[in-house]
């Protein structure tokens, strides 16, 4: 049997020590047990060790439920320390600080959410940074985060680029525009994720990989091969093949 965390029911207050060591338990489950403890509690002691936890926890999971733990607590506790993670030199620190923004939802931390944050050299700290910017950004700075955000397409792997576009998209016809320019960029993998992207903006249910070939192939011959693939037929050959997209 796995380990209860336990909070002292008579006075209402957490036994610290314990829940701080059972949250860097080698056991996952222990972890998770104490960083609930913790959220349930919302007790502003746990404050820095959640806060710690969150910079190294290798588990998706327990790292959200630090993140929930830290939103029970009051955002005028939360907030300032949660800032000073997004100058940390660990990227999971930053990462998991934009994350925990996002959750809490606190307007008042748009001007956290820089360009350096933006354009992070880490993909999951910018791909965290985008969803929380487009989350919080007042609506009279939606077209300078467009411009910000298309200046990073092109960039990282199918998830990555994935995350982008649906902040793109996100951001409705602010982003119209600056997709636009960017779909004549000299570098293919630019402009092709600025293509699909746009896509995107008019098919939101679609996925990138649809995107990816309407814009590969043209919307006219996509349609015509789901035609010829609904009635098994084989699809005609009326262009010259064309290289595969890279978004």
């Amino acid at each position: 049997m796995q380990e209860v965390v336990p909070i002292n029911a008579t006075n209402g207050t957490p036994q610290h020590p314990r829940v701080a060591d059972a949250l860097s338990a080698e056991d996952t489950s222990v972890r998770l047990q104490a960083a609930l403890a913790a959220g349930s509690s919302a007790d502003p002691g746990f404050l820095e060790p959640l806060v710690q936890r969150c910079a190294t926890e290798p588990d998706f999971f327990v790292r959200d439920m630090l993140s929930w733990a830290l939103t029970r607590l009051s955002p005028e506790v939360t907030l300032p320390r949660i800032r000073q993670e997004l100058d940390s030199e660990r990227a999971q620190a930053r990462s998991q600080a934009l994350h925990t923004l996002s959750k809490i939802g606190d307007r008042s931390a748009w001007p956290w959410i820089t360009r350096g944050a933006l354009h992070d050299a880490d993909d999951e700290v910018a791909r965290t940074a985008w969803r929380v910017a487009v989350a919080l950004v007042p609506e009279d700075e939606k077209k300078d985060l467009a411009a910000a955000l298309v200046t990073q397409l092109g960039r990282g792997d199918r998830g990555v680029r994935l995350s982008l576009s649906r902040a793109l998209v996100d951001l409705g016809d602010e982003s119209e525009a600056v997709l636009a320019e960017a779909a004549e960029h000299p570098a293919a993998a630019v402009a092709a994720h600025a293509r699909a992207t746009e896509w995107l903006r008019h098919n939101p249910e679609a996925g990138l990989d649809e995107a990816k070939r309407v814009v590969m192939l043209g919307p006219e011959r996509a349609a015509a091969a789901d035609a010829a693939a609904a009635g098994g037929a084989e699809t005609p050959n009326t262009a010259e093949p064309v290289e595969p997209a890279q978004c």
